[in-house]
């Protein structure tokens, strides 16, 4: 028995919706840095345990196991999440990634670290910095007269200067601060004097309480144009900028601990002239600074950074503001005098991973009313309000940080995040209640108790590293999925700053840039496309295969909008000379992410199981007709329901289309041609997928079936092998 027999889907797929709602109350471990796209660890533990347990899977799942002696791989490791799946339940692992930043994460993820010290290295480091330049971060309280009270976040709109008269003015997309939903009133930001209005209806603002104009709820500038209020010359933005467009502080969400027990809301204001003085003084105090960390790297042209390009940025730096690069600056330096290697390393990561708050490209959420950072959408958005976080965090008077973004917040959720890989847990639901589940015996990381795990983390292209033949019990992965995620354009806004502080010799570490022309993912600017991806996942498909026991299987996680991006799925399958017992669907993403919103994207992947082609396996039964495919997507679909995902057609559409790459694999398999061109194979591949009829009117007619009360799921009889379609 194994996966295609012990897997549960309904109760996996449960586990994962839960966990990719609040995926760090699940696996605390993903805080170490940040990654992209992490598929849920629920997913992995339980094919782990469904491939090498021999009881009831759910039963496993909250009980303690050991695999000890089992050697798993991960060709593709992006953020770690098989490995540390696998580590923890006793394996000795090997990962690896062409991106040196994600050799480094899941090294910080798995190494070991004594928490006690590095508490008190943090801790003097965020102390020192108060000293250094905490008075940057202070301000008054206009509603009951404190001198000195936290700033939480500044608020900054770019500003532009007229091409006809040279007036400067700023580019609001809309006047709306803060919404009444975590506030007991909507602020509004007047126009014409910039005062703050707290009105109880959007729709009729009303005049504003400082200068009576009538306020305005939607700005001036919109798609790229805004007409100059001096002039009225309608001017266009970006345009083809040498430097990137300048900012004003309008706006300061603070935070007053002696009032806040009393205050209703959130707490705003207009800068004053103390403000703005201390915004001069930060700017004066970084232009005497003899800088020593601070990046000046050009970013090179790609998908994602070329939009910096047209924005002005030419550099990283140009991304920061003085006050920020004052700050990040301070840091590396009091990073780099740590003393204790692992302890220097553990604070080096915390600072990369601040970046992706202390920049000039983050924006404030006017309903959540917090910073949103520069990675929340997968790429480098540059807007026209950038929220710029307290650099050192605010922790209130219960000890929890008030707001995000300051190094408070990076510790305290590093913190918890290793303190989970010395106790992991799981979280098991009765009801409405969770409960959560120390898992005693199991634990994350390279030794304990004087328990020593073999792991081998390399930045590597894994289809050319050395693996002796049949020495791997497993591989589990989650590739790239071809049009995916820049990972090599956006990691290097946290690369660059990194290998400053990264010990001489880190593997990787030598590059320029994360990026590298062994990049999966499709990229127009460096002319990678489908052939390029298919290939390149072939052979290290081909090369792991190689180094797998006989019965050992290889495991991946897939999904895609298009079917083609399948297509390479089933030639990398089949150039690895393997085929694919069993297609099974799971969530792997937040429907809630704000690059999934609002779009026809699937929460779901299918789950590949992949054995070697010359032994003979028990395979879940593959569909030969076009009724049989239909009955076995609607299967797969009725038992996402009962795990509490109502499948989308994006969702069907996905499912079908694992199902339709295995039906290919399998009827292709005995012919197959490795020496045949790329294209010729994608063909071939995409016309045995086709043949079953119009994907979309498949996918509607499989989702219907799926929501019958008596669908006809077992009994349709379906065959393994594959004969001519009728």
């Amino acid at each position: 028995m194994g996966i295609e027999q012990r897997f549960n889907v309904p109760f996996i797929a449960g586990m994962a919706l839960k966990e990719k709602q609040i995926q760090q109350n699940y696996r605390p471990v993903i805080a170490v840095h940040k990654w992209f796209a992490r598929r849920p660890g629920t997913l992995f533990r339980g094919l782990m345990l469904a491939e090498f347990g021999d009881d009831d899977l759910e039963r496993m799942f909250f009980e303690s196991n050991d695999f000890s002696g089992l050697r798993i791989a991960d060709p593709f490791m992006g953020g770690g999440t098989p490995l540390i799946e696998a580590n923890r339940i006793g394996c000795d692992v090997i990962g690896f990634d062409v991106n040196p930043m994600a050799a480094w994460v899941v090294r910080e993820e798995i190494q070991g670290l004594d928490l006690n010290s590095y508490r008190q290295a943090a801790n003097e480091l965020v102390s020192t910095l108060q000293d250094q330049i905490g008075a940057y971060y202070r301000t008054s309280c206009p509603l009951y007269g404190d001198p000195d009270v936290p700033v939480k976040s500044f608020l900054w709109v770019k500003v532009l200067e007229c091409d006809a008269c040279s007036f400067t003015f700023d580019l609001f997309p809309g006047y709306l601060l803060a919404e009444d939903r975590r506030h007991p009133k909507n602020v509004v930001v007047c126009h014409k004097c910039g005062a703050l209005n707290e009105v109880a209806e959007r729709r009729a603002p009303g005049h504003c309480h400082a200068c009576d104009v009538i306020l305005s709820i939607a700005g001036p500038a919109r798609q790229g144009r805004c007409t100059c209020p001096c002039c009225g010359y309608e001017n266009r933005y970006p345009g083809d900028r040498r430097a990137p467009l300048n900012h004003r502080l309008f706006a300061i969400e603070y935070y007053n601990p002696e009032r806040k027990p009393v205050h209703k809301g959130r707490f705003f204001k207009k800068p004053d002239p103390d403000d703005i003085a201390r915004v001069e003084a930060a700017r004066e105090h970084w232009r005497r600074m003899d800088e020593r960390f601070v990046p000046d790297e050009l970013i090179p042209p790609g998908d994602e950074t070329s939009r910096l390009h047209r924005w002005g940025y030419s550099r990283y730096r140009q991304m920061f503001n003085p006050r920020q690069l004052l700050g990040l600056e301070a840091s590396c330096r009091l990073i780099a005098d740590v003393p204790n290697e692992r302890i220097r390393a553990a604070l080096a990561t915390n600072l990369s991973d601040l970046l992706r708050y202390q920049n000039m490209l983050c924006r404030y959420d006017t309903m959540a009313l917090k910073s949103l950072d520069v990675f929340s959408i997968h790429g480098f958005p540059v807007g026209l309000v950038q929220c710029e976080s307290n650099l050192l965090g605010i922790i209130n008077g219960s000890g929890v940080n008030v707001g995000s973004g300051g190094w408070s917040n990076i510790v305290r959720k590093y913190i918890r995040a290793k303190s989970y890989c010395e106790a992991p847990f799981e979280v098991r639901s009765e009801g409405k209640h969770k409960i959560r589940v120390p898992i005693d015996g199991e634990w994350i990381g390279d030794c304990a108790n004087s328990t020593r795990r073999r792991i081998a983390i390399h930045c590597a292209n894994s289809a050319q590293v050395a693996l002796p033949a049949g020495t791997l019990d497993a591989v589990f992965t989650d590739p790239p999925y071809f049009g995916n995620v820049q990972y090599g354009e956006l990691m290097d806004f946290c690369y660059v700053w990194l290998r400053r502080l990264a010990p001489p010799g880190t593997e990787g570490f030598d590059r320029p840039s994360t990026r590298s022309t062994d990049e999966l993912t499709g990229n127009v600017t460096q002319l990678r496309g489908l052939e390029h991806f298919a290939e390149g996942l072939a052979s290290v498909y081909s090369h792991m295969a190689e180094a797998l026991k006989p019965e050992a299987p290889l495991v991946f996680t897939y999904h895609h909008n298009k079917l083609d991006a399948y297509c390479a799925v089933g030639l990398a399958i089949l150039d690895a000379g393997l085929t694919c017992s069993a297609t099974l669907p799971c969530p792997a993403e937040m429907g809630g992410s704000i690059h999934i919103r609002g779009t026809a994207s699937s929460i779901v992947d299918t789950v590949f199981v992949c054995r070697d082609s010359r032994v003979r396996h028990a395979e879940k039964e593959t569909p030969a007709t076009v009724a049989d495919l239909v009955v076995v997507v609607a299967h797969d679909l009725a038992q996402l329901r009962m795990a509490g995902r109502a499948a989308t057609h994006g969702d069907a559409r996905c499912v079908l289309f694992g199902q339709l790459t295995r039906v290919a694999v399998e009827q292709l398999r005995p012919d197959w041609n490795r020496s045949a061109t790329t294209a010729e194979k994608l063909s071939h591949l995409r016309n045995r997928m086709v043949a079953f009829g119009e994907v979309e009117a498949l996918a509607r007619q499989a989702a219907e079936a799926s929501c019958k009360p008596k669908s006809p799921v077992h009994t349709v009889s379906v065959q393994k092998t594959m004969g001519v379609l009728s």
